[in-house]
Protein backbone atom coordinates (compact mmCIF):
# COMPACT_ATOMS: atom_id res chain seq x y z
CA UNK A 1 0.00 0.00 0.00
CA UNK A 2 2.86 2.38 0.84
CA UNK A 3 6.25 1.90 -0.78
CA UNK A 4 9.11 4.02 0.55
CA UNK A 5 12.19 4.21 -1.65
CA UNK A 6 15.51 5.68 -0.44
CA UNK A 7 13.72 8.32 1.63
CA UNK A 8 15.98 11.10 2.92
CA UNK A 9 15.21 14.25 4.89
CA UNK A 10 17.57 16.98 6.00
CA UNK A 11 16.97 20.17 7.94
CA UNK A 12 19.84 22.33 6.78
CA UNK A 13 23.00 20.37 7.52
CA UNK A 14 21.18 18.01 9.90
CA UNK A 15 20.41 14.72 8.16
CA UNK A 16 17.41 13.24 9.96
CA UNK A 17 16.49 10.44 7.53
CA UNK A 18 19.38 8.75 5.79
CA UNK A 19 17.82 6.50 3.17
CA UNK A 20 14.81 4.38 4.15
CA UNK A 21 13.42 1.74 1.81
CA UNK A 22 10.43 -0.26 3.06
CA UNK A 23 7.00 -1.47 1.98
CA UNK A 24 3.94 -1.28 4.23
CA UNK A 25 1.28 -3.70 3.06
CA UNK A 26 -2.48 -3.30 3.17
CA UNK A 27 -3.90 -4.33 6.54
CA UNK A 28 -0.48 -4.34 8.17
CA UNK A 29 0.17 -2.74 11.56
CA UNK A 30 3.71 -1.40 11.82
CA UNK A 31 5.11 -0.09 15.10
CA UNK A 32 8.12 2.22 14.85
CA UNK A 33 10.35 2.24 17.94
CA UNK A 34 13.70 3.76 18.75
CA UNK A 35 15.44 6.37 20.89
CA UNK A 36 14.44 10.03 20.87
CA UNK A 37 15.95 11.88 17.92
CA UNK A 38 16.21 8.78 15.75
CA UNK A 39 13.91 10.18 13.03
CA UNK A 40 10.72 8.28 13.89
CA UNK A 41 8.33 11.25 13.86
CA UNK A 42 9.99 12.77 10.80
CA UNK A 43 9.57 9.46 8.97
CA UNK A 44 5.87 9.45 9.84
CA UNK A 45 5.37 13.08 8.84
CA UNK A 46 7.06 12.42 5.50
CA UNK A 47 4.60 9.59 4.80
CA UNK A 48 1.80 12.16 4.95
CA UNK A 49 3.91 14.90 3.33
CA UNK A 50 3.63 17.15 6.37
CA UNK A 51 7.38 17.28 5.78
CA UNK A 52 8.67 17.43 2.22
CA UNK A 53 11.30 14.73 1.67
CA UNK A 54 14.72 15.95 0.58
CA UNK A 55 14.92 13.04 -1.84
CA UNK A 56 13.42 9.62 -2.46
CA UNK A 57 9.90 8.42 -3.23
CA UNK A 58 6.74 7.62 -1.27
CA UNK A 59 4.40 5.61 -3.46
CA UNK A 60 0.79 5.53 -2.27
CA UNK A 61 -1.89 4.05 -4.51
CA UNK A 62 0.42 4.34 -7.50
CA UNK A 63 1.29 8.00 -6.94
CA UNK A 64 4.59 9.40 -5.71
CA UNK A 65 3.69 11.79 -2.91
CA UNK A 66 7.21 13.21 -3.06
CA UNK A 67 6.58 14.38 -6.64
CA UNK A 68 5.77 18.10 -6.56
CA UNK A 69 3.42 17.62 -9.54
CA UNK A 70 1.13 15.30 -7.57
CA UNK A 71 -1.83 16.84 -5.72
CA UNK A 72 -1.01 15.44 -2.28
CA UNK A 73 -4.22 16.83 -0.80
CA UNK A 74 -6.20 14.25 -2.76
CA UNK A 75 -4.06 11.44 -1.34
CA UNK A 76 -4.18 12.90 2.17
CA UNK A 77 -7.93 12.32 2.19
CA UNK A 78 -7.10 8.63 2.52
CA UNK A 79 -4.34 8.99 5.15
CA UNK A 80 -5.49 9.75 8.69
CA UNK A 81 -3.02 11.37 11.11
CA UNK A 82 -3.14 11.46 14.91
CA UNK A 83 -0.65 13.72 16.71
CA UNK A 84 0.86 13.82 20.18
CA UNK A 85 -0.91 17.03 21.13
CA UNK A 86 -4.43 16.23 19.85
CA UNK A 87 -4.63 19.39 17.66
CA UNK A 88 -8.34 19.88 18.24
CA UNK A 89 -9.82 23.32 17.51
CA UNK A 90 -10.60 24.81 20.91
CA UNK A 91 -13.14 27.29 19.51
CA UNK A 92 -15.29 24.53 18.03
CA UNK A 93 -17.38 21.85 19.69
CA UNK A 94 -16.43 18.18 19.59
CA UNK A 95 -19.07 17.57 16.91
CA UNK A 96 -17.79 20.47 14.81
CA UNK A 97 -14.21 19.22 15.12
CA UNK A 98 -15.17 15.79 13.80
CA UNK A 99 -17.39 17.10 10.99
CA UNK A 100 -15.14 19.90 9.76
CA UNK A 101 -12.97 17.99 7.27
CA UNK A 102 -15.67 15.67 5.83
CA UNK A 103 -18.05 18.60 5.31
CA UNK A 104 -15.36 20.82 3.77
CA UNK A 105 -14.22 18.13 1.34
CA UNK A 106 -17.74 17.06 0.37
CA UNK A 107 -18.77 20.68 -0.25
CA UNK A 108 -15.59 21.26 -2.28
CA UNK A 109 -16.38 18.22 -4.42
CA UNK A 110 -19.96 19.42 -4.82
CA UNK A 111 -18.77 22.81 -6.07
CA UNK A 112 -16.47 21.12 -8.59
CA UNK A 113 -19.32 18.97 -9.91
CA UNK A 114 -21.62 21.97 -10.27
CA UNK A 115 -18.92 23.99 -12.07
CA UNK A 116 -18.30 21.10 -14.46
CA UNK A 117 -22.01 20.69 -15.12
CA UNK A 118 -22.43 24.42 -15.85
CA UNK A 119 -19.50 24.28 -18.25
CA UNK A 120 -20.79 21.15 -20.00
CA UNK A 121 -24.31 22.56 -20.22
CA UNK A 122 -22.96 25.59 -22.06
CA UNK A 123 -20.64 23.58 -24.32
CA UNK A 124 -23.43 21.13 -25.15
CA UNK A 125 -25.14 23.99 -27.00
CA UNK A 126 -22.38 23.68 -29.60
CA UNK A 127 -21.70 19.93 -29.50
CA UNK A 128 -23.19 17.31 -31.75
CA UNK A 129 -22.48 14.62 -29.18
CA UNK A 130 -23.78 15.84 -25.86
CA UNK A 131 -21.87 15.22 -22.64
CA UNK A 132 -23.93 13.85 -19.76
CA UNK A 133 -24.18 15.87 -16.58
CA UNK A 134 -22.35 14.58 -13.52
CA UNK A 135 -24.55 13.16 -10.77
CA UNK A 136 -25.05 15.26 -7.65
CA UNK A 137 -25.41 12.79 -4.79
CA UNK A 138 -26.06 15.29 -1.98
CA UNK A 139 -26.59 18.98 -1.41
CA UNK A 140 -24.99 21.03 1.38
CA UNK A 141 -27.70 20.42 3.96
CA UNK A 142 -27.63 16.67 3.42
CA UNK A 143 -23.82 16.64 3.51
CA UNK A 144 -23.86 18.27 6.94
CA UNK A 145 -26.55 15.95 8.29
CA UNK A 146 -24.72 12.84 7.08
CA UNK A 147 -21.42 14.06 8.55
CA UNK A 148 -23.08 14.74 11.91
CA UNK A 149 -24.78 11.32 11.91
CA UNK A 150 -21.43 9.63 11.22
CA UNK A 151 -19.75 11.73 13.93
CA UNK A 152 -22.38 10.71 16.47
CA UNK A 153 -21.95 7.06 15.50
CA UNK A 154 -18.21 7.34 16.12
CA UNK A 155 -18.72 9.19 19.41
CA UNK A 156 -21.11 6.48 20.56
CA UNK A 157 -18.46 3.89 19.70
CA UNK A 158 -16.10 5.44 22.26
CA UNK A 159 -18.80 6.28 24.78
CA UNK A 160 -18.53 10.05 24.40
CA UNK A 161 -21.73 10.92 22.57
CA UNK A 162 -22.71 13.11 25.53
CA UNK A 163 -19.66 15.31 24.75
CA UNK A 164 -20.81 16.22 21.22
CA UNK A 165 -21.58 19.84 22.15
CA UNK A 166 -18.72 20.24 24.62
CA UNK A 167 -15.55 22.17 23.86
CA UNK A 168 -12.09 20.50 23.98
CA UNK A 169 -11.00 22.63 26.95
CA UNK A 170 -13.53 20.80 29.14
CA UNK A 171 -12.20 17.32 28.28
CA UNK A 172 -9.50 15.15 29.79
CA UNK A 173 -6.38 14.32 27.79
CA UNK A 174 -7.59 10.79 27.15
CA UNK A 175 -10.95 12.06 25.87
CA UNK A 176 -9.24 14.58 23.60
CA UNK A 177 -7.00 11.93 22.07
CA UNK A 178 -9.86 9.49 21.51
CA UNK A 179 -11.80 12.26 19.79
CA UNK A 180 -8.74 13.10 17.69
CA UNK A 181 -8.64 9.45 16.60
CA UNK A 182 -12.29 9.29 15.57
CA UNK A 183 -11.93 12.68 13.86
CA UNK A 184 -9.36 11.00 11.62
CA UNK A 185 -11.61 7.95 11.19
CA UNK A 186 -14.47 10.21 10.09
CA UNK A 187 -12.59 10.69 6.81
CA UNK A 188 -12.79 6.92 6.13
CA UNK A 189 -9.02 6.68 5.63
CA UNK A 190 -7.21 3.71 4.13
CA UNK A 191 -4.17 4.27 6.35
CA UNK A 192 -3.84 5.66 9.87
CA UNK A 193 -0.63 7.25 11.13
CA UNK A 194 -0.09 7.70 14.88
CA UNK A 195 2.72 9.88 16.18
CA UNK A 196 3.30 8.84 19.81
CA UNK A 197 -0.43 9.10 20.58
CA UNK A 198 -0.02 8.52 24.33
CA UNK A 199 3.09 10.59 25.07
CA UNK A 200 1.11 13.66 26.22
CA UNK A 201 -1.24 11.69 28.47
CA UNK A 202 -1.23 11.02 32.18
CA UNK A 203 -0.46 7.35 32.88
CA UNK A 204 -4.04 6.50 33.92
CA UNK A 205 -5.37 7.78 30.58
CA UNK A 206 -3.02 5.79 28.37
CA UNK A 207 -5.02 2.56 28.55
CA UNK A 208 -8.26 3.98 27.16
CA UNK A 209 -6.46 5.42 24.11
CA UNK A 210 -4.50 2.21 23.46
CA UNK A 211 -7.73 0.20 23.71
CA UNK A 212 -9.28 2.35 20.98
CA UNK A 213 -6.24 1.94 18.74
CA UNK A 214 -6.43 -1.83 19.27
CA UNK A 215 -10.10 -1.79 18.27
CA UNK A 216 -9.27 0.15 15.09
CA UNK A 217 -6.51 -2.35 14.34
CA UNK A 218 -8.95 -5.24 14.75
CA UNK A 219 -11.13 -3.65 12.07
CA UNK A 220 -8.31 -4.31 9.57
CA UNK A 221 -7.02 -0.74 9.25
CA UNK A 222 -3.51 -0.30 7.85
CA UNK A 223 -1.57 1.50 10.57
CA UNK A 224 1.88 2.95 11.25
CA UNK A 225 2.41 3.79 14.92
CA UNK A 226 5.38 5.62 16.38
CA UNK A 227 5.33 4.62 20.04
CA UNK A 228 7.34 4.30 23.24
CA UNK A 229 4.85 1.72 24.57
CA UNK A 230 6.83 -1.48 24.04
CA UNK A 231 4.14 -3.74 25.44
CA UNK A 232 1.60 -2.21 23.08
CA UNK A 233 3.93 -2.59 20.09
CA UNK A 234 4.54 -6.23 21.00
CA UNK A 235 0.82 -6.95 21.34
CA UNK A 236 -0.67 -5.09 18.38
CA UNK A 237 1.95 -4.85 15.60
CA UNK A 238 2.51 -7.31 12.77
CA UNK A 239 5.96 -5.80 12.22
CA UNK A 240 8.26 -3.58 14.23
CA UNK A 241 10.79 -1.12 12.81
CA UNK A 242 13.70 -0.15 15.04
CA UNK A 243 15.11 3.22 13.99
CA UNK A 244 18.31 4.96 14.98
CA UNK A 245 20.27 7.77 13.33
CA UNK A 246 17.73 8.11 10.53
CA UNK A 247 17.68 4.52 9.27
CA UNK A 248 15.84 1.32 10.08
CA UNK A 249 18.53 -0.77 11.72
CA UNK A 250 16.34 -3.83 12.21
CA UNK A 251 12.79 -4.86 11.44
CA UNK A 252 10.75 -8.00 11.91
CA UNK A 253 7.87 -9.55 13.80
CA UNK A 254 7.42 -8.53 17.44
CA UNK A 255 8.82 -11.89 18.48
CA UNK A 256 11.91 -11.42 16.33
CA UNK A 257 12.56 -7.84 17.41
CA UNK A 258 11.79 -8.13 21.11
CA UNK A 259 12.83 -11.71 21.86
CA UNK A 260 15.56 -12.39 19.30
CA UNK A 261 17.20 -9.04 18.39
CA UNK A 262 20.27 -9.20 16.18
CA UNK A 263 21.57 -5.64 16.05
CA UNK A 264 23.63 -4.64 19.09
CA UNK A 265 22.13 -1.15 19.13
CA UNK A 266 18.66 -2.69 19.36
CA UNK A 267 19.79 -4.99 22.15
CA UNK A 268 21.12 -2.00 24.09
CA UNK A 269 17.91 -0.05 23.53
CA UNK A 270 15.65 -2.89 24.69
CA UNK A 271 17.75 -3.48 27.79
CA UNK A 272 16.92 0.08 28.88
CA UNK A 273 13.20 0.20 28.04
CA UNK A 274 11.96 -3.30 28.92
Amino acid sequence: MIEVIDLKKAFGSNNVLNGITETINEGEIVAVIGPSGSGKSTFLRCLNCLEDPTSGSIIFEGKDLADMKVDINLSRRHIGMVFQQFNLFNNKTVLQNICMAPVYIANSDLRKVKRTNRKNKFLNLFRKKKVEMLEITAEKKQIKLEAEANAMRLLKRIGLEDKANAYPSTLSGGQKQRIAIIRALAMNPKVMLFDEPTSALDPEMVGEVLDLIKAVAEDGMTMVIVTHEMGFAREVANRVFFMDEGIILEQGTPDEVFNHPINQRLKDFLSKVI
